[in-house]
């Protein structure tokens, strides 16, 4: 089975002014993480009560599951609304949903480095997920190096998300000219 993207006459159309607007949005969000001392993005506190309401549902899944089910939930509601926003082919919506996935990176990298040294002040349980969850898989020691790579993952996320939002308002101008 092969995925494709729905004919860009599907998807609503972005006017420049709007476009634009959403470009410099997302360059200054980038900003924002790229220089903001403390690791976690503005949206930190929409992220962490998603991360808490996380724990308890996916604890139902197990002791483990119920630990990591805090960061699978910052990544999941994001992606959840972008999958929405795709059925609904509404461009401006898939953009910011995914856009905002990647940018939870920040965070759980920011999290994930604090695994040794369990340095950050933790809400809960007191209990720092990543700490249990690298100890028990052995990686402790590379919390560090694991958290680097999230946070490039992210990084890259975020530039092909707008790329993708370039790419796709192109499309659609294309189709509509035609």
């Amino acid at each position: 089975m092969r995925f494709s993207l729905p004919p860009a006459d599907e998807w609503q159309p972005v006017s420049r002014p709007v476009f634009i607007a959403w470009l410099v949005f997302y360059a200054l969000f980038a900003l924002h993480i790229a220089t903001d001392g403390d690791g976690f993005p503005i949206t930190h506190p929409v992220n962490l009560v998603i991360h808490e309401a996380g724990h308890p549902i996916f604890h139902a899944f197990g002791y483990t599951m119920g630990i990591l089910g805090g960061t699978l939930a910052e990544i999941l509601v994001p992606l959840l609304i972008a999958a929405y926003f795709f059925r609904q082919r509404h461009t401006t919506g898939v953009t910011f949903a995914l856009f905002w996935m990647f940018t939870t990176s920040s965070g759980i990298a920011t999290y994930m480095a604090d695994a040794r040294t369990v340095a950050l002040p933790l809400i809960g349980s007191g209990d720092h997920d990543w700490e249990i969850l690298f100890g028990q898989w052995g990686v402790l020691h590379l919390d560090t190096k694991i958290a680097a790579v999230v946070r490039a993952l992210g990084w890259l996320g975020m530039a092909g998300t707008a790329g993708w939002f370039v790419w796709i308002r192109q499309r659609i101008a294309a189709v509509r000219e035609a």
